[in-house]
C-alpha cells in the first residue's frame, strides 16, 4: 500500500492547503502550512513529492494557459522554496549523506524557477549534495561553481526557447575548457526535448521531477 493511501483525511487535507499556498503565490501561508503537515507526522519527502510537484504542475498549466505570467511563476516559485526548507529540514540525517555533488540552476536570461526547485529538493532527499545557484545563471558561473564544489553534475534548466542555446554554451564552453569529461551535463524545462538534448551532448534529460532523480542516480552509478 502506497503511503498516500494510508494519510487520514486531516492529513490530506494538510497537503491539498500546502499544495494551494503554493499555487497561489503565498510564501509565508507555504512554510505555515508545511510545518503543519510535519505537525500531521506525514513524511516530508512525500510531501515533497506529492503537494509540491502537483502545486508545481498546476502553476505551470496557468501559466501556459496565459491565466499566469513571468511574476506568478517566480512567486510560486518562492512559494516552493520557503515550504521546501521547512520540510527538508525534517528529513533524517541518515537520508542527506551527501554521495554526489549537484550544481543547479536556471540558465541566463530565464527566470523561471518552480520546477528546478523542485528537482533541487527531490536530489537532496534522495543523498546527493546539491549547490543551487537560482536562475538567471551564467555559464561561467556553472563551471566555476562546478570546479570549486568538485561536482559530479551539473544540471541546467531552461523553460524558454530563446534560452535553450545557452544549455548548448555550458556544453561548449566546457569542451573548450577541456572540461567535459570531468562533469556530467544534465538539462531539462519545457521546451527541452531528447531530441534537443541529443544534439547538444547533453548526458542526461529529465521531463520531470521523478525522472530527473532517477537519471541523475544513473549518471553517478546510485542505480
Amino acid at each position: 500500500m502506497s503511503p498516500q493511501a494510508a494519510w487520514s483525511s486531516v492529513q490530506l487535507e494538510a497537503l491539498q492547503m500546502l499544495e494551494q499556498a503554493i499555487i497561489e503565490c503565498d510564501a509565508d501561508r507555504a512554510r505555515e502550512m508545511a510545518q503543519e503537515v510535519l505537525r500531521q507526522n506525514i513524511d516530508p519527502v512525500e510531501a515533497m513529492r506529492v503537494a509540491l510537484t502537483r502545486s508545481a504542475e498546476t502553476v505551470h498549466e496557468k501559466f501556459d494557459s496565459g491565466e499566469y505570467f513571468l511574476p506568478h511563476l517566480v512567486l510560486a516559485g518562492d512559494a516552493m522554496t520557503a515550504a521546501g526548507e521547512v520540510l527538508e529540514q525534517a528529513i533524517p540525517k541518515s537520508l542527506l549523506q551527501a554521495r554526489k555533488v549537484v550544481v543547479i540552476g536556471t540558465v541566463e536570461a530565464d527566470l523561471h524557477s518552480v520546477g528546478k526547485n523542485i528537482v533541487a529538493m527531490m536530489l537532496r532527499s534522495g543523498g546527493f549534495e546539491v549547490h543551487d545557484l537560482g536562475v538567471d545563471v551564467k555559464t561561467r558561473a556553472f563551471i566555476d561553481t562546478a570546479k570549486s564544489a568538485n561536482a559530479d553534475i551539473i544540471a541546467c534548466s531552461s523553460l524558454l526557447t530563446t534560452t535553450m542555446p545557452y544549455q548548448r554554451e555550458l556544453i561548449e564552453d566546457l569542451q573548450a575548457a577541456k572540461l567535459r569529461d570531468r562533469f556530467k551535463v544534465m538539462v531539462g524545462g519545457g521546451p527541452v526535448t531528447p531530441q534537443w538534448a541529443d544534439r547538444i551532448g547533453a548526458d542526461g534529460y529529465g521531463r520531470d521531477a521523478s525522472e530527473a532523480i532517477a537519471v541523475a542516480r544513473r549518471l553517478v552509478g546510485m542505480e
